[in-house]
């Protein structure tokens, strides 16, 4: 059975070796597109997401997410034909085309990082760890706008090399992650932290299938505030896989699940997982804590 010490010591975040790495990819990553003459002429925002950033990673998944948004541009999308008000046309038509900006940046980023750079992915340009800093994607991505009726949500929009588009809402993930955080007493990301730990122990002793982490968060998310004040770790984990396996059984029938941004459900037909998912890995994290 893992023990209450052992839950103690796996909640702590990467260690200051980790942090360090981390930290010095990010930081190399900015100066490679500060000193990137094209990008004197472009505005852009440059800023870390994900787990890197909403501080609910460990060793395991320790990459680094950094966002390159250009604000040149402008991409927008309507809930019903008609709610958007008083913007222009479209998008900007300069030459900031999601292939250009795109280019740009493996060029900023090969020069920073000679023969580390992998553009073989369809979304980010990966930047191949050493023994300084971790690996690093560096997503491309503009400025992006979904109107409702009396309201509108601002996010990015990336273009994949494979012709499809998505938006992505990374502020609002950190955010809402930082708000449950506060209301939980700081226990919420240790119990993400928990749970992304006993997700990697299982994958590495072919235990249970790898997951992907913001699943393991968003699981984590979606359960009450209260189980994360309970008086000891055993008690929130035993509760939260609990209520994982319990809940989603009649998700679809009661309340929609939400990703952490909570601008998704968390479950539908173009996501990477299922409920099942859901349901499998808390029976199966169960199980492996040893708990009856």
């Amino acid at each position: 059975m893992i023990t209450e010490a052992t839950l103690s010591t796996w909640t702590a975040p990467s260690s200051d070796t980790e942090k360090d790495k981390q930290d010095r990819a990010e930081r190399m990553i900015r100066q490679a597109i500060d000193e990137h003459i094209p990008f004197k002429a472009c505005s852009l925002k440059v800023y870390a997401k994900g787990s890197y950033a909403n501080n609910t990673n460990v060793r395991s998944d320790s990459d680094v997410d950094i966002a390159v948004e250009c604000t040149d541009a402008l991409y927008w999308e309507e809930e019903e034909k008609g709610n958007r008000r008083q913007v222009s046309a479209g998008p900007y038509k300069g030459i900031w085309t999601p292939a250009k900006l795109r280019a740009e940046l493996v060029l900023a980023m090969q020069k920073k990082f000679p023969n580390q750079v992998d553009t073989s992915g369809v979304t980010a340009i990966q930047i191949n760890a050493n023994t300084a800093r971790v690996n690093a994607d560096v997503v491309p991505c503009f400025s992006y706008r979904y109107y409702m009726e009396n309201y509108h949500r601002d996010g990015t929009k990336i273009f994949k090399t494979n012709g499809i588009s998505i938006a992505n809402y990374p502020l609002q993930q950190i955010r809402n992650g930082r708000d449950k955080n506060n209301r939980t007493n700081y226990n919420y990301k240790k119990c993400v932290r928990i749970l992304k730990r006993i997700e990697n122990a299982m994958s590495q002793e072919s235990k249970f299938k790898e997951l992907p982490s913001y699943f393991i968060e968003c699981l984590a998310y979606n359960c009450p505030d209260y189980i994360f004040t309970r008086s000891t770790w055993t008690l929130m984990l035993r509760e939260i896989l609990s209520y994982i396996y319990h809940s989603l059984e009649d998700e679809p029938n009661i309340d929609r699940w939400l990703e952490v941004n909570e601008c998704f459900y968390l479950f539908h037909t173009q996501q990477k997982w299922t409920r099942q998912d859901g349901r499998a890995f808390a029976h199966a994290a169960w199980n492996y804590c040893g708990f009856k």
